[in-house]
């Protein structure tokens, strides 16, 4: 495998690239040689457009919004490469407390969004023959927490979805594998830890792992750049743990 230049004269979307995992994976695509669509539903996104990068505002889990950001890769790229659906929300209540509304929300973003988007990809990928899908799922994948049910079943769904496409997509050159992320230091907690400080919450949280600490965004934009790439080659459904070993100790 020496002398593979990953992902280089790629073609990308990245979804939730505005912040965080996206925009450390967003990055890093880049720097390695990749063009990147990159989608969030936070305008901020528009301040990464650059040569390599097509900033997106949309809510990945609307009506068109997945067609929207193919139609843009095929316009100004001519095709599509990869997709990674990192884009994911979290809300903090126990299941009595919970309405159909946060419910509902959180499936859309976290699950129906993947799918829209992986369906539209595949599209796309099956005349040239190959591609890959990177999906970011998490420990919370196979493991319980209370008060995050709806992030639970959300990121079991999303494992579930990776294998089940992974074995629709590989006859056709297309490979879907996922990344179960650890507690790793973005906001995505801000709006439901008690002071706001989310980061503090995943640092503090990420203590209880057997690597003593949570990671930081490049270290999963690490992961997903292995998998996206053809260094990858032979890897088909799979959930790869980069969680600092809390996966182990959760199961032990």
């Amino acid at each position: 495998m020496q002398g593979i230049n990953e992902v280089e004269g790629k073609v990308a979307i990245v979804t939730g690239a505005a912040s965080g995992i996206g925009r450390a994976i967003t990055e890093l695509l880049v720097a390695r040689g990749a063009r990147v669509i990159a989608e969030d539903i936070d305008p901020a996104v528009l301040a990464m457009e650059s040569p390599s990068v097509v900033p997106l505002v949309a809510d990945i889990a609307a009506e068109g919004s997945a067609e929207k950001a193919v139609a843009l890769a095929m316009d100004r790229f001519s095709r599509l490469d990869l997709l990674v659906n990192n884009a994911g929300i979290i809300i903090n209540k126990l299941v009595v407390d919970m309405s159909r509304d946060d419910w509902e929300r959180i499936m859309n973003v976290n699950v129906t969004g993947a799918f829209l988007h992986s369906r539209e990809a595949v599209k796309a990928m099956i005349p040239q023959r190959s591609g890959a899908i990177v999906n970011v799922a998490s420990y919370a994948s196979y493991f319980a927490f209370p008060t995050i049910a709806a992030y639970t079943a959300s990121k079991a769904a999303l494992a579930q979805l990776t294998r089940t496409l992974a074995l629709e997509a590989i006859g056709h050159g297309i490979r879907v594998n996922a990344v179960g992320s650890g507690d790793v230091l973005t906001n995505i907690l801000n709006t439901v830890a008690p002071d706001g400080n989310g980061v503090a919450a995943l640092a503090a949280h990420g203590k209880s792992a057997p690597i003593g600490r949570a990671a930081d965004p490049e270290e999963i934009a690490e992961v997903v750049l292995f998998l996206a790439s053809e260094r990858a080659s032979f890897m088909v459904g799979s959930v790869v743990m980069a969680d600092g070993g809390m996966s182990v100790k959760v199961g032990s």
